[in-house]
Order: structure tokens, then C-alpha cells, then sequence
């Protein structure tokens, strides 16, 4: 802010005279505020946008007509509905959604007080705040870039409030932002390599409706439609070459309990007496980095190896192997893992399972989907004459059989199952027959269950992109999956994948996806393939970015110390460096303090050296005097030949006065003291 704002009405500007200082400043501080809050439009309420960009159109309204702003009761009446609005949407005025709301609408509504420097001072520093809030939902690069862009621009415009006389120019402002942000680089990466790495303080977001993607819960037809979710859920780098996409199935939750709509987990007790899987061929050995998929259960390479009760460390929480064979942690995973583990794609496990989950993976819901239990019971009487296990793989075959014989499709818009009736697994199996992975695992297993054979329904991921990213496999959140396991006695809890009878490419790599949208397919038009490679290259940037930014921890930084020769560092050669940092750039601040008590204002700097150069040429002048002033006293002093120089200084002059910019700048400085120095040389 220049001028400090007055609040006094005016006439509107007329014709096409420029805008003054105050206008224009405050004019740059609402784009500003408007670049700042563009990100979290697609966080916050809708009302909150809309009133914010109401707010914020006002005041540039006020500003290009100079007129006067509202009055405080205006105010308090506005915060008043923005307060009533900001419970009624969040039920609270604390939190970090109410808050991010609350500060972003008295951001806004600051900008209609704007009427001394100190009013604006509040308004950077609400950006500065707000600058910070939207990496709760983000850290990506472009989202790094986007937040620098912002903080160059809030403090070009701190520098223009700092610059209270003349007309400074913007681009002269940004310039002296972007010096002097450059000059805190270094001071920014010693505290990054060297500040103790801390918790988050928030945890991150929960995405709302329904995404292709883990859940600790799975509802049969609760969904017509599901999106396509390309973004990744971890990347895999093995010791060797990949397993082949058919064994790559990466187990999260178990679904053992069916009460006809929802399966959810097992209820067995996870502190069974352990029982390790029985290898069968040599381990798969791989390290994994999972996004924070907000779950309780890791996906894991199937069999990870581990008895029930086995702990492993995840992060800050210590995950417990479960019963069923699956790895969970006491609360849903919120942040980026990085683990070494190993597998056994074809090992035995669950050769002797409990009672209790032997009962569980037979029960059904009471009188629901008639048609399925009758159809299970029919098998059951057609293979009576087997033995448990063979019966097991006779019903299981046949099951497969009928999926790609009867017409059963394997679509993402199924539409919504059991709207008229209960009996949704009826409705998918005798009648529509269409569906995706959750609706042929939670058919399978009814009808498995029918027949007598314990099932359950398992998910997780399966398969990763065809081709390997730097070396890495990716899964993504479209390749979640749903499958399912029966037991028999000598093979234990066999995996059974329905879904691959009807859709074989599912587990080829290849998931089904929606059709193209219009700038997609014009891209694959021009270009086949482009988008795919665009995607690839952006990922890579961003897995680049995540390990090493991101992901720089603790032990990042000891291995840091130990490359700058400390042998054995711990926290308190840490301790130790940032002393000796903050130290030092006390001492710099006492340096930078004594260097500010010198003028610092762009026409203090300017009339400094113009009274240098005057002085040399024998004219002394004194602080109360302008250039008019100096400019006539030379001309007395030296007559005609001082004309060049006075009409300099009266330039000069206008430039303070008048606003005009073209004077005033280093090249006038320049071209003046050439003026003084070729003066000289003709009087010497």
C-alpha cells in the first residue's frame, strides 16, 4: 500500500487519465488475494467462493472509482453471515475446514477496511497464513510453484506498502521481492537439511464419494456408477524382475461378515496362536512406497510371510498381522510409507483355521437372495458324492463356468442393485448380470457359502502399469480390486478371482476404463499415446519431487551429517549445527539492522545522490529544499550554462509532484550525473 488509504469519498476517475497510486496498489493487493485463494475454491463451501469473489469484485469497484468504503456496521453485518454460515456448513467454528473457511472470508472482508498501512499489513499476513493452509491438500510441484508465485507477489506488495512516497513502480517492487527472497534461499535450505523433521500437524484430507479405491467396508450395489481414479496408490521396486501381472495381487482387508448389503471384517479375535504361511518357491523381495490411502490395512504382496500377531512398523504406527492373513494398524494410514518386505505369491497359509472362522466364512443372511442359496444347495447336492476339498473345486470351476458362459459383463456402470428388492445378489445373478469386481466376489462367495465351501471376499490391487517408471511398478487407485478365497483342507485359503473369468485383460495390466472424453480423445487423435507419456513424465517429476523433498527425514539427515565428515551424529550434533546456524544469522541480523538505519526509501536514496553530485559542483543544499529549489539556486549560481541541469532537477520535480514516471529511475540518475560530469569538465 502506498498512501496510506484515506476511506473519504471522491469523484469517479474520468476518462482515461491514470489510475492513482492507492487505487492501482490496491488494485495489484485484490489479484493478489484472488491468485491466493483460486486453490481452495475447490475446498471450501460454495458460498464461501461466492461471496469472497463478490467481496473482493466490490472492492475493486470502489477502488477504480475511488469512492468510499463501507461503513463497520456494513462489516459486522457481512461477518455476522459469513460466522452463522461458516457453523451451519461445518457445525463448528474450530477446526481445520471451519478455520481455512473463517480465513479465507476475513481475508476478504479485511480489503473493505483498507484505510491505514496497518490494515494492509493484516491482509499480507492473512495471505502469508493462507499461502501455507493449501499445502493440507496438496504438496505437489505445481502447487509449490503456484504458493511461490503467491508469496513473490504478497511480499512485492509488502514492499510497495514499505515505499510510502513517489509513484515506485511494480516492477520494481517484484524485483526487490524476488532479491531479497533470493537472499533467504540459503537461510531456507540450512533450516530444511537441518531443522529436526517434525509430525504433520494435520492429518490429510478424506476424499468424499465414491472412487475406485480401498474401503474397510464393501457395499454390494451401493454404487451405480464408480470414477476412474488414475492417480497412484504406491509404487514397487523389486530385487529382480517383476512377478507377472497375474500373481501380483496386493492384499488389504479381509470381508468375512454379510449382513445382505454390507461385508465388512472378520470379528475373530486377531490374537490366535500364530500360523506362518508354508512357502512355495523363493521369496519376492521388493521395497514399497504407499500413498496415505486412509485405511487401516496395508496392501501387501500376497503372502506377505508373518505369523498371526507378527508386528511390523508402518510409519509411526506399528501394524499387527491378522488372522485372516491380512496387515492392520490401529488407525487409518495418513501418511507416505516407505517399507522393505518380501512374498510369496504361491505359498499355502490357513491350512487350519479356527471354529469360529470356519463358522464365519459359511454364514449367511437369513431368507435373502432365495434364488442364489437354491442354486448354491442344487451344487452342493450335484457333488455330494466328492469329498470336502474335491467338492470345494467342483463347485468353484462350475461357478467360473457360468460366468463366461451365461453373459455375464464386466462394466463401471452397472447401475444401482437392489432398489425393489433385498435380494441384490439374485438381481446381479439371474437377471442383469452386469456389474464390476465387487459384485462378481460378493456373488461368488454367497453362492460358495450356499454350497457349503467356506468363502470370503478379499481386497486390495491388483496388477501395475505394463511398463516400469524409472525402475519402478506402478499401482494405481484404479487397479483396487475385489476378489475372493475358499478353504480346503489341503491347499488352505485358495484365491478365486471371478472377475477374470468375465474380463481377462483385468488382470493383464489392463483395467477397464470409461470411454475418452472429448479433449482425450482429440489428443489420442493427433497424437496416440501422448497423453499416457505426459502422465508418465509427471508422475516421475512428482515421485522426484516426494522422495526427495518430501520425504527427507531424520535419517536423511544423519546420513547428511555423516557425508560432512561427523562420524557418528545423533540429535545432538544436530543440536549443535542449528546453534551455530541461528548464531550466525544473528550476527547477520545485526548486520542488516545497522545496514537499515541508512535511507532506504527509493526518493530519500535519489535525493541523497542528487545533493552528492550538486555538492560537487559547488552548490550546498539543505533538507528542506526540493529540486525546484535546487534548480533555481543553480541557475543563479551558474547561469545559462546550468540550463541542462535545472531542467533535469525540475524533471525531477515532476516526477515527485506531478507522478510522473518516466523520471526518477536509474537511467535518469545516470543521464544526470553524465550532465554534472560533463558540466565539470567544461568549468574545470
Amino acid at each position: 500500500m502506498s498512501a496510506i488509504p484515506s476511506g473519504h469519498a471522491a469523484s469517479p476517475r474520468a476518462g482515461r487519465s491514470p489510475l492513482p497510486r492507492e487505487a492501482r496498489d490496491t488494485l495489484f493487493l485484490l489479484a493478489i488475494i484472488a491468485g491466493t485463494l483460486l486453490p481452495h475454491a475447490g475446498h471450501l463451501p460454495w458460498w464461501c467462493s461466492a461471496i469472497t469473489a463478490a467481496v473482493l469484485g466490490w472492492r475493486a469497484r470502489l477502488a477504480w472509482r475511488s469512492e468510499a468504503l463501507p461503513g463497520r456496521w456494513s462489516l459486522m453485518a457481512v461477518l455476522a453471515l459469513v460466522i452463522g454460515l461458516t457453523y451451519l456448513t461445518h457445525h463448528t467454528l474450530l477446526g481445520r475446514e471451519a478455520g481455512i473457511t473463517m480465513l479465507a472470508m476475513l481475508m476478504a472482508l479485511k480489503t473493505l477496511e483498507l484505510r491505514a498501512r496497518r490494515d494492509a499489513f493484516v491482509v499480507f499476513f492473512l495471505g502469508f497464513f493462507l499461502v501455507l493452509t493449501q499445502f493440507l491438500y496438496s504438496q505437489s510441484p505445481l502447487v509449490a510453484l503456484w504458493m511461490l508465485a503467491c508469496v513473490w507477489a504478497l511480499l512485492s506488495a509488502l514492499v510497495l506498502a514499505q515505499m510510502p512516497q513517489g509513484v515506485p513502480s511494480l516492477k520494481l517492487a517484484a524485483r526487490i521481492a524476488a532479491r531479497n527472497t533470493l537472499i533467504g534461499v540459503p537461510v531456507m535450505l540450512a533450516l530444511f537439511l537441518l531443522f529436526p523433521r517434525l509430525p504433520p500437524l494435520w492429518g490429510l484430507p478424506k476424499d468424499a464419494g465414491a472412487r475406485t479405491g480401498l474401503s474397510d467396508t464393501m457395499s454390494f450395489g451401493a454404487f451405480a456408477e464408480v470414477a476412474n481414479d488414475d492417480t497412484i496408490a504406491m509404487r514397487l521396486r523389486f530385487e529382480g524382475p517383476p512377478p507377472a501381472q497375474p500373481l501380483l495381487y496386493f492384499r488389504a482387508q479381509v470381508l468375512s461378515r454379510f449382513d445382505g448389503t454390507t461385508w465388512t471384517a472378520s470379528r475373530v479375535t486377531w490374537g490366535a496362536p500364530g500360523r506362518d504361511p508354508v512357502p512355495e518357491g523363493p521369496p519376492v523381495r521388493y521395497v514399497a512406497t504407499l500413498e496415505p490411502l486412509r485405511v487401516s490395512a496395508l496392501p501387501l504382496l500376497e503372502v506377505a510371510p508373518g505369523a498371526t500377531g507378527a508386528t511390523l512398523q508402518a510409519g509411526r504406527q506399528t501394524a499387527m498381522r491378522g488372522q485372516q492373513g491380512q496387515w492392520l494398524t490401529p488407525q487409518p494410514i495418513a501418511e507416505r510409507l516407505r517399507l522393505t518386505l518380501e512374498a510369496w505369491p504361491r505359498a499355502r497359509w490357513g491350512l487350519s483355521p479356527s471354529r469360529a472362522e470356519r463358522n464365519e466364512s459359511l454364514s449367511l443372511p437369513a431368507g435373502l437372495n432365495p434364488r442364489a442359496v437354491a442354486l448354491g444347495a442344487e451344487l452342493r447336492e450335484r457333488f455330494a458324492a466328492l469329498d470336502d476339498d474335491a467338492r470345494a473345486e467342483a463347485v468353484h470351476r462350475e461357478l467360473l463356468t457360468r460366468i463366461r458362459r451365461d453373459g455375464f459383463g464386466y462394466t463401471l456402470t452397472p447401475g444401482t442393485y437392489g432398489e425393489t428388492t433385498p435380494n441384490a445378489v439374485d438381481e446381479f445373478w439371474f437377471d442383469r448380470r452386469l456389474g464390476f469386481c465387487e459384485h462378481f466376489a460378493a456373488a461368488y462367495v454367497v453362492l460358495m457359502r450356499a454350497a457349503g465351501v467356506p468363502a470370503r471376499v478379499v481386497t486390495g490391487f491388483q496388477g501395475g502399469d505394463p511398463q516400469l517408471q524409472d525402475g519402478d511398478l506402478i499401482v494405481r487407485m484404479s487397479q483396487a480390486h475385489a476378489w475372493a478365497e475358499f478353504w480346503t483342507s489341503t491347499r488352505g485359503w485358495q484365491r478365486a478371482d471371478p472377475t477374470a473369468a468375465v474380463a481377462p485383460e483385468r488382470v493383464q495390466g489392463q483395467p477397464l476404463r470409461p470411454p475418452p472424453g472429448v479433449f482425450a480423445g482429440a489428443m489420442d487423435a493427433f497424437s496416440p499415446g501422448l497423453l499416457l507419456e505426459l502422465r508418465g513424465a509427471w508422475e516421475r517429476l512428482n515421485n522426484r519431487w516426494q522422495q526427495t523433498v518430501l520425504n527427507f527425514s531424520a535419517g536423511d539427515q544423519m546420513g547428511l551429517l555423516r557425508r560432512l565428515g561427523f562420524e557418528e551424529p545423533d540429535w545432538g550434533t544436530l543440536a549443535q549445527i542449528a546453534g551455530l546456524l541461528f548464531a550466525s544469522l544473528g550476527v547477520a541480523g545485526a548486520a542488516v539492522a545497522a545496514w537499515q538505519r541508512r535511507p532506504h526509501d527509493p526518493w530519500s536514496r535519489q535525493r541523497a545522490r542528487v545533493r552528492r553530485e550538486l555538492a560537487r559542483l559547488g552548490l550546498e543544499t539543505r533538507d528542506d529544499e526540493t529540486p525546484r529549489r535546487w534548480a533555481e539556486r543553480l541557475g543563479a549560481l551558474h547561469g545559462d550554462a546550468a540550463g541542462a541541469l535545472a531542467a533535469a532537477l525540475l524533471q525531477l520535480e515532476a516526477q515527485r509532484y506531478r507522478q510522473d514516471r518516466t523520471a526518477g529511475t536509474s537511467q535518469w540518475q545516470r543521464q544526470f550525473a553524465a550532465l554534472c560530469a560533463e558540466f565539470r569538465r567544461r568549468n574545470a
